[in-house]
């Protein structure tokens, strides 16, 4: 992975310096709230219900053992003992005080983290496949790229007040796990006569006017990636509105302004940048490429596995559902899931990350990767070594074998933890676990995502959830709205609404009918949902969700 460069420290240090003063100044009372507001957003510090919460960036969900260890280490010396990972591959800590956070912002520099620009309106956290550089069906590893976006985007001067937040996320293969038509800029590694080049997708997005992005350049060789990106983030920025942060999304510049016209004027605007690089940013990425060589893979016999999987019908549930396909067959990724029936998704105990350290420097070559569905990735692990890894994982609750089944839920902190929500989103994800668990059908339902958001800001991503769920606030009490058919793939598509909203003590009633009329109007087990789901339109789902008459009306 990337190493800070003298630049690097330097840069994040004085920011350390530069904020611990700002905190001093509101402690003592030299700074108004509204003043500090924006400093500390800049340095990724919110204020949400009950606390502050800090969100450091973790660059493309890459992470290593001694990073991982330090995140424990904070957890435990200013927070309450864990920490939460976030749909944008960041983690959260929830209760900090303002006095620790210079501290914090410290300890991080110290393992080469930190929590700029994960707030405000600028380039966010660049994010990418969680399998990138491991997975079989990978083009090329995006890792690379996404460093390099990250390099220069990062205290950007014209681009550090742009007209609402921005989100790139990228992938290297044609199966999108990076969700990047749902992203300001999303950006998919293709093939064209041999060359490698990228998709490039804008106007992606959720929220309040969730929209699919649309394709501005079927294909834009590697070495163009930076000036064109730089070009789109320069017409946005001169076009974007700023006179109402409802329409202030570069989704919507495009839809005002047309996709042609907006393809035009970033095609114009490459055309002026792309001299002005004269290949300085392809010496950078030919630098940063070679922190991204592949592991050291070992050549060993796989038997053990074989005969283990074989042998333990426990072993091989968790294996059908967190493993998948390595690059090497020698080798599989391993997806540990951070959703264990009836906890808060996406939550790590301390003693839980130092683990996950562990195995990565005992079995995974020192490599974690944090994934956009709240999970912790061992992107390297020798077959021989998966019983001892399962075995370890199984002891400190990190073995569920529900990756990508219907308990391993997304969902944001909801009214639980955020100033935003409008409704509770955990426990909905915590009690939907703990039915299907209790009614022992989530391996015959099979792959099957459901995401819940909070509030319309859709932290969850429930908009391109196969079951999506948003609650929201009807005069003063919680309702729940379903959206179903939603899919964050290449195939992205927005979930369709499917009527009146539920109370909160019947959303758990509600998705199980939605489960219970896939599983009788299915073809067989191999239909999946979201199959189903196409082949039969949302019709027999809505007639199943309220043939009780139990919702109240939205």
């Amino acid at each position: 992975m990337y190493s800070y460069s003298d630049f690097d420290e330097a840069f994040v240090r004085a920011r350390v310096a530069q904020f611990t003063d700002q905190v001093n100044r509101r402690l003592d009372g030299s700074l108004t709230e509204d003043e500090f507001r924006p400093l500390r957003l800049m340095n990724g510090l919110y204020l949400q219900l009950h606390a502050y919460m800090l969100r450091v960036a973790i660059p493309y969900g890459t992470v290593s053992p001694r990073q991982m260890r330090q995140l424990a280490y904070i957890a435990d010396t200013w927070d309450k003992g864990y920490g939460h990972f976030t749909t944008r591959q960041n983690i959260q800590f929830n209760w900090p005080k303002l006095p620790d956070v210079p501290a914090i912002l410290s300890a991080l520099a110290d393992v080469e983290m930190h929590a700029i620009q994960t707030s405000g309106n600028c380039v966010r956290n660049v994010t990418a496949d969680h399998f990138a550089g491991a997975a079989a069906d990978e083009i090329e590893d995006p890792r690379p790229y996404a460093e390099l976006l990250r390099q220069w985007s990062t205290d950007h001067p014209e681009f550090q007040f742009l007209p609402r937040k921005f989100k790139i996320a990228i992938t290297g293969a044609p199966n999108d796990r990076a969700v990047t038509k749902a992203h300001d800029i999303g950006l998919r590694m293709v093939k064209k006569n041999g060359e490698t080049g990228f998709e490039v997708i804008v106007g992606g997005g959720l929220g309040r006017t969730p929209m699919v992005g649309m394709v501005v350049r079927d294909f834009l060789p590697v070495e163009d990636l930076l000036p064109y990106v730089e070009a789109v983030l320069s017409v946005y920025n001169v076009l974007g509105r700023r006179d109402n942060k409802y329409k202030a999304r570069i989704k919507i510049t495009l839809h005002e302004t047309g996709r042609e016209d907006i393809t035009r004027m970033i095609e114009e605007r490459f055309a002026e940048l792309k001299p002005l690089f004269a290949g300085h940013d392809q010496a950078l990425l030919a630098d940063i490429r070679a922190a991204f060589a592949p592991p050291a893979f070992r050549n060993a016999p796989t038997d053990a596995y074989d005969a283990f999987y074989k042998a333990d019908p426990t072993f091989r549930a968790w294996a059908d559902t967190n493993l998948a396909r390595h690059r090497n067959d020698q080798y599989a990724i391993v997806t540990v899931s951070i959703k264990a029936h009836g906890q808060t998704p996406g939550d790590a105990t301390s003693d839980q990350m130092r683990l996950l350290a562990d195995l990565a420097e005992t079995y995974g070559h020192s490599d974690l990767r944090i994934s956009h569905e709240q999970n912790v990735i061992l992107p390297h692990v020798h077959k021989s070594d998966l019983p001892a890894v399962h075995a370890a994982l199984v002891k400190a609750g990190l073995g569920t074998a529900n990756v990508g089944l219907i308990s391993d839920i997304i969902a944001c902190p909801g009214m639980d933890y955020c100033a935003l929500a409008t409704a509770r989103s955990i426990p909905v994800a915590q009690e939907i676990a703990i039915r299907f668990n209790e009614l022992k059908l989530e391996h015959d339902i099979g792959p099957l995502k459901i995401k819940i958001s909070g509030c319309i800001n859709a932290c969850g991503h429930h908009h391109v959830g196969h079951i999506g769920i948003l609650g929201l606030d009807r005069a003063g009490v919680e309702n729940y709205q379903i959206t179903l058919g939603g899919d964050g793939t290449e195939d992205a598509t927005i979930g369709e609404k499917t009527g009146p909203g539920f109370a909160y003590d019947q959303v758990v009633p509600a998705v199980e009918r939605i489960v219970l009329a896939y599983l009788d109007l299915r073809q067989g087990p191999e239909e999946t949902f979201l199959q189903a789901y196409r082949r039969l339109g949302i019709g027999p789902f809505k007639s199943a969700l309220y043939e009780t008459g139990a919702q109240d009306a939205a």
